[in-house]
């Protein structure tokens, strides 16, 4: 049983709950300096709402404060060392450099990197597949339905993706379509319990931890059988002799 890497997506549709979305998105991205396999990597959002939505995210981003984690009002602490810093800038200075909008964030002071928002986010950027391990929230705009799913399934990982919209019908039949293990519906990617059989598709990993499925991952079965007082009369024995 393996957990790997993950890039979730978090869908916003254009019935979505804004208030909610933007919320789930903030925390997603940029919670534990987003240094978790469930963090949320790529924002899909429908192109209707998405000046909106981006202008919302990065008003959160301004607010978030990253510092030395043993002070009180400090939000987000550091990377874990100065070789993920100078790649986190690589992905977003190619993503800049591509065309994308830098609403927030953007630099680091010493190993912590500012809460950053990306607007047009496109494929031909590394930021689009490559998993950032950093505070980036990465929005890629799309145009309707179809194209959000074709574009949360377009990646090597398959972990914890999320979708926001008002209409839960339509987001569980999406849920179904989407290659991952786990989904969520009107909540962060950043979601997990004990109970739950947790894992991905994909190079997120094989196999499922937690909950009663995690303890069939480590099982092996056995069958003993033990014949009654009667022997058996196979087909070929010694009586036949």
């Amino acid at each position: 049983m393996l957990e790997l890497g993950g890039k979730a997506p978090c869908i916003v549709l254009a019935d979505a709950d804004l208030d909610r979305a933007v919320s789930a998105a903030a925390f997603g991205s940029f919670a534990n300096s987003r240094q978790g396999c469930l963090s949320t990597e790529r924002i899909i959002v429908d192109k209707s709402i998405a000046d909106e939505f981006c202008r919302r995210l990065a008003a959160v981003a301004h607010t978030v404060v990253c510092g030395d984690p043993r002070d009180s009002e400090t939000v987000l602490g550091p990377l874990i060392n100065r070789s993920a810093v100078r790649r986190l800038a690589e992905l977003v200075d190619d993503a800049v450099a591509s065309g994308a909008q830098l609403l927030a964030g953007g630099s680091a002071v010493g190993n912590c990197f500012a809460p950053t928002v990306l607007k047009g986010v496109t494929p031909t950027m590394r930021l689009y597949r490559e998993e950032s391990f950093g505070p980036v929230a990465s929005v890629v705009i799309v145009d309707g339905v179809e194209e959000a799913i074709q574009t949360a399934n377009d990646n090597d990982y398959g972990l914890s993706p999320a979708i926001f919209s008002r209409d839960v019908t339509l987001a569980l039949d999406l849920a179904k379509r989407l290659d991952a293990g786990m989904s969520h519906i009107n909540g962060a990617t950043l979601d997990d319990e004990a109970q739950i059989p947790f894992g991905g598709t994909k190079d997120s990993g094989y196999g499922r931890s937690g909950g009663a499925a995690g303890l069939e991952e480590f099982t092996e079965l056995q069958w003993i059988t033990i014949e009654g007082p009667q022997a058996p009369l196979y087909p070929i024995c010694e009586q036949q002799l």
